[in-house]
């Protein structure tokens, strides 16, 4: 068995979308002091490699800590879609390149190289993103969640979210962000675990991803 983390460290340099404050990491206790150290951790819920609740757009839908936990793991396939140029889209074609193994998968993740540039300005340009047809073919297929290696799953012009208000407004899926290391999974199906921090009436929160890869 291999595991590979899927999940940026979160520190207070690191980029978060743009507008939003940056993470603060307070040594509240000392060993010197206190004979322990402890950290306050502050920091927004949809920080660093991250994952959305349908509330995080409408008022009524599935908060993340009302999910049973089985909806954080499952088969998952990375499609890669490196090829792509800035804002380039993901289309239907990468996914019925490999449509048998995608429809076997719970979890469809997006790899486009675009975490190579984290923590560089270029980061938050025009990443590839996802058509209307992905989104349908998500839903109708019953994904239990979409992720990607980008700060978003709608292009940073886009203050809407269509896309994710698309997803969102009446499918019990998460849409995850800022995952990294995607490229290093391969393009067979495999275990990928995806827990956020549980707290009450969630609309997103840090997640720690993993794929869990057979030998």
């Amino acid at each position: 068995m291999k595991v590979i983390d899927l999940t940026h460290t979160i520190s207070e340099n690191m980029p978060v979308y743009p507008g939003t404050e940056g993470p603060k990491l307070q040594v509240a206790n000392t060993y010197e002091k206190d004979g322990f150290k402890e950290t306050l951790l502050t920091m927004f819920s949809h920080t660093g490699t991250h994952m959305d609740a349908p509330s995080h757009l409408f008022e009524q839908r599935t908060t993340l800590d009302s999910f049973s936990v089985e909806q954080f793991l499952g088969k998952g396939l990375v499609i890669d879609c490196s090829d792509l140029q800035e804002g380039e889209r993901i289309t239907m074609r990468y996914i019925e390149h490999v449509k048998e193994k995608a429809d076997q998968a719970q979890f469809i993740l997006f790899y486009t190289g675009w975490d190579n540039r984290w923590g560089t300005s270029s980061y938050f340009g025009e990443y590839p993103y996802i058509t209307q047809e992905v989104v349908k073919y998500l839903i109708d297929s019953k994904k239990k969640g979409v992720g990607l290696d980008v700060i978003g799953i709608d292009p940073i012009s886009d203050e809407n979210l269509m896309i994710h208000r698309k997803l969102l407004a009446e499918h019990d899926i998460v849409i995850i962000e800022n995952l990294t290391c995607l490229g290093e999974v391969g393009n067979e199906l495999f275990t990928f675990c995806a827990l956020p921090i549980k707290y009450a009436n969630s609309d997103g929160a840090p997640i720690r991803a993993i794929a869990i890869l057979e030998d």
